[in-house]
């Protein structure tokens, strides 16, 4: 296949964001003996019935390579488990042979409901299983770069997932973008989650949905008929929650640039992927303004430059299709902007890039060059291999 039948028609991009779209029975077999009857069956809520109809087609079109090329000839038309690759890693890569990105992230879509639990031998040996299952999917495709997953409940056993995912090869570790139990994402007692990562040369990445429910559950309950899911995909997102995106990833970033966690570690690198970024230009203006906080708050006098400046180079932002991409780094610059797709996710929509593109008028082939690729690299470090 040459370069220009590609859904990149050629171009150099790497995808911060794309998903497994995960089966029954999927992440049990990877689970230790011990812990594998703890885990709870995969919950798919109103979409079970939906997913079961998929993954049957799913495995149907396994044999039938008629199917599979018509698929691929519209790589970005079907989504949630009836696209090409969600369920099959050779399937996937099929898939990104069309689509035609250099790299992936590959995050799970709906697993960590299977054990996020109070119960700490749960918790950690379901996010062991997670691990293990995500670089079994990308273990054949250099361009798939798995995402770990480690829970920040407990310091010392978080710190031990770390290191056991990063030998599994994970390109990258998404953390949940709330506190642990007791204690700050800061407190010393998680140096060695944070100097783990420095040392690997990877990043931690925040997404949608680890920061708990953003919107309380009861401004949806206004007497008016119950809104469908905005966008359609694993996140069950809708039109006031999308109000509130952004306000988990911020918090949890500010209290690292504030606690002066970047200098503690100067080489460690992060992003925030499907939480949108319009946020982040009023953001940048309100972290310097924090330092009027100073007088009183010696940590912040201690910081070795203004609090917008440790955004730069250590943390990376993907825009939603259709935020105004443009306009955004005239705001905060060329150096902070992922583009993703969020295959299979319909919230990615069927053509991503000409979304964004539509938001991009009068950005020079050097700024374009940082969202599509130099940016990501920047971020993922070693992660690329």
């Amino acid at each position: 296949m040459s370069l220009i039948e590609t859904y990149t028609r050629g171009r150099v991009m790497h995808d911060a964001d794309s998903h497994i779209m995960e089966t029954h029975g999927w992440l049990e077999p990877y689970a230790d003996p011990g812990i594998r009857d703890k885990i709870r069956p995969l919950y798919l809520g109103g979409a079970g019935a939906i997913a079961r109809e998929a993954v049957d087609e799913a495995t149907q079109r396994a044999a039938d390579e008629a199917r599979i090329a018509a698929l691929e000839a519209d790589v970005m038309r079907a989504k949630g488990w009836s696209a090409l690759g969600a369920t099959d890693k050779t399937e996937r890569s099929r898939a990104l042979d069309r689509l035609g990105f250099d790299s992936q992230l590959v995050f799970a879509t709906f697993a960590a409901t299977q054990f996020v639990s109070d119960d700490p031998e749960l918790l950690y040996g379901g996010t062991r299983a997670l691990n293990r299952a995500m670089t079994d999917f990308c273990a054949d495709d250099r361009r798939l770069l798995p995402v770990g997953f480690v829970p920040l409940r407990d310091p010392e056993l978080a710190a031990n997932e770390v290191e056991y995912a990063l030998e599994l090869g994970v390109a990258a570790i998404q953390v949940p973008s709330t506190p642990g139990r007791d204690f700050s994402p800061t407190h010393p007692d998680y140096d060695g989650v944070w100097a783990r990562l420095q040392e690997a040369d990877r990043p931690f990445v925040l997404h949608i949905g680890g920061g708990g429910r953003g919107l309380h559950r009861n401004y949806h309950e206004n007497g008016m008929p119950k809104p469908s899911d905005f966008l359609g995909g694993g996140e069950n997102v809708r039109a006031k929650d999308y109000m509130v995106i952004g306000q988990s990833p911020e918090n949890f970033l500010s209290c690292l640039i504030l606690d002066g966690l970047f200098d503690r570690y100067p080489r460690l690198r992060g992003g925030s992927i499907e939480q949108g970024a319009l946020w982040i230009v009023p953001w940048l203006y309100r972290l310097d303004l924090a330092l009027g906080f100073a007088k009183t708050e010696p940590i912040l006098r201690s910081l070795s430059m203004k609090p917008s400046e440790f955004v730069h180079g250590r943390l990376w932002f993907t825009p939603f299709p259709d935020e105004p991409v443009g306009w955004m780094i005239e705001q905060c610059g060329d150096d902070v902007l992922l583009f993703s797709s969020d295959y299979p996710h319909p919230e990615g929509t069927r053509d991503p890039v000409g979304r964004f593109e539509r938001t991009m008028e009068g950005v020079g082939t050097n700024a374009r060059d940082r969202f599509y690729q130099h940016n990501f690299e920047a971020m993922m470090g070693s992660g690329l291999g």
